[in-house]
């Protein structure tokens, strides 16, 4: 079934009180997995993996969440199918039966360190990242795709967008962050296996094109040809002054039209996407060089990575009202600059996670402690836990992905404990990650069905268990 925009981001809460109940929370947890001949995808590695850091936790319910979780998107997400002899991989975001960059990408990333010894799993690799090349050769523009290359959106709120909808296409959100995943995806395949089976010229083509989509988003000489336009009641889902954006002075950012919540930028110039592309730029550089020995397309995306860099420097930063030096949210160049956090990544709190500043920085870690606090207007807490959420969903919606990007960014095991008990508590005793869950009342949540956040979620628990194990042993 296709849900609409609405249905995908509400539907789930109406049945949330059935899933809920005491009687439930008393009885044995069941496997929320597919049957197995029902699963979309197998990976030996992965069901490994699973019992592996399963025998690892101590919390019988955070033990059931994450099996349940962690191969969520391959049991659930991934179509395989081949192209011209070769794999092709279509990872739907869950609920919306279309391909995002920037969720595919971050729903393979939890596997990237088993995939040396699984061919299965490299194939699958293979597979996306030939899928995303075509799909930004299509229309570097768009942030999610149809399976169908030759199909018009069945996403019934981007049907009638006023902007350039090519075949292939299900939405036309520009998105800075649409192009960095897959670079980062890119390298994080290369740095696994040192395999230079899936950089062939056409995943070439697409990086060039990512570069110039960048530096033509820079508006040094006009606007550009991206606009975009919906009607909607709401002003986060379309563009203003004819589908070109709020004004942006020319000053070697790049100007981003959506959030990574898919949600209209009200400053051009979205800090965190722009930290997260110079990053991104560095590592397609080392793929590059490394994989194709492609020195030229190295050299240009590492030198568009120091001249954004270099106006990060210049005009990424604010200061609060109490004098705190912090990294904008978002600016214009002009001088105008919002702080705020939204809970999607690249967020201000998940800068370190994604590895744009250490964590050590003090800027960021300045930075953080802002937008966990009531300098955020999307900061929330209240009887069912704390967190970060953003526009998307509403006020008092929290983002366990949030919570999860904190953990994956702390040293302090007062904190992570803190974090790992709000997520055990706050999935409504379905046991998987929701969108958001209401401040307040965690069986009110949206979306039982994002297999960025569950995957997300796993690579946590991954994570802990080869750093930090004692925190998995104990009951929460």
């Amino acid at each position: 079934m296709i849900l609409t925009r609405r249905e995908a981001i509400i539907g789930s809460a109406a049945g949330a009180a059935l899933v809920a109940s005491p009687a439930l929370a008393a009885a044995p947890l069941p496997n929320k997995r597919p049957p197995v001949k029902e699963r979309l995808f197998t990976s030996r590695a992965v069901e490994r993996e699973i019992a592996r850091v399963s025998a690892k936790i101590g919390d019988p319910k955070l033990r059931w969440m994450f099996a349940n979780c962690y191969p969520n998107t391959l049991d659930t997400t991934v179509r395989m199918s081949t192209v011209d002899g070769a794999p092709d991989a279509f990872v739907i975001t869950g609920d919306i039966p279309c391909l995002w960059l920037r969720d595919s990408s971050a729903q393979l990333a939890p596997y990237l360190h088993l995939v040396r010894d699984d061919a299965a799993l490299r194939t699958l690799f293979h597979g996306l990242i030939a899928r995303q090349a075509r799909s930004i050769l299509i229309d570097p523009y768009a942030n999610a795709f149809m399976e169908d290359p030759t199909a018009r959106t069945n996403l019934g709120w981007a049907k009638d967008d006023k902007t350039e909808m090519k075949p292939g296409v299900a939405e036309r959100k520009w998105e800075i962050d649409s192009l960095c995943y897959p670079m980062r995806l890119a390298h994080g395949y290369w740095q696994a296996t040192q395999d230079p089976a899936p950089f062939d010229a056409r995943w070439a083509a697409a990086a060039r094109l990512s570069i110039a989509t960048f530096r033509e988003q820079q508006r040094k000489h006009g606007p550009g040809p991206y606009r975009f336009l919906r009607d909607s009641d709401r002003n986060t889902e379309t563009q203003p002054l004819d589908g070109y954006g709020n004004p942006s002075r020319p000053v070697g950012l790049i100007h981003c039209g959506f959030r990574p919540s898919d949600d209209a930028c009200l400053y051009p110039y979205l800090i965190p996407a722009n930290l997260f592309a110079v990053s991104a730029l560095r590592e397609l550089a080392v793929v590059a060089q490394g994989a194709r020995g492609d020195a030229a397309l190295a050299q240009d995306a590492s030198a568009l990575a120091a001249e954004v860099e270099r106006a990060l420097a210049q005009y990424g930063r604010m200061r609060l009202r109490d004098g705190r030096e912090v990294w904008a949210y978002e600016v214009d160049g002009f001088g105008n600059a919002l702080f705020m956090d939204d809970a999607n990544v690249p967020s201000l709190s998940g800068l370190a996670y994604l590895g744009c500043v250490a964590q050590t920085d003090p800027l960021w870690q300045r930075t953080q402690a802002a937008a966990w606090g009531p300098d955020n207007p999307y900061f929330f807490k209240g009887q069912a836990g704390e967190g970060i959420g953003g526009p998307h969903a509403g006020l008092r919606q929290i983002w366990p992905m949030s919570l999860i990007v904190r953990a994956l960014s702390s040293d302090d095991p007062a904190v992570i404990r803190a974090c790992l008990k709000t997520l055990r508590d706050t999935d409504a005793d379905t046991g998987f990650i929701h969108e958001t869950f209401d401040q307040d009342d965690a069986r009110k949540f949206t979306r039982a069905w994002f297999a960025w956040a569950n995957g997300l979620f796993g690579e946590m628990i991954v994570r802990l268990a080869n750093t930090r194990p004692a925190l998995l042993e104990d009951t929460l």
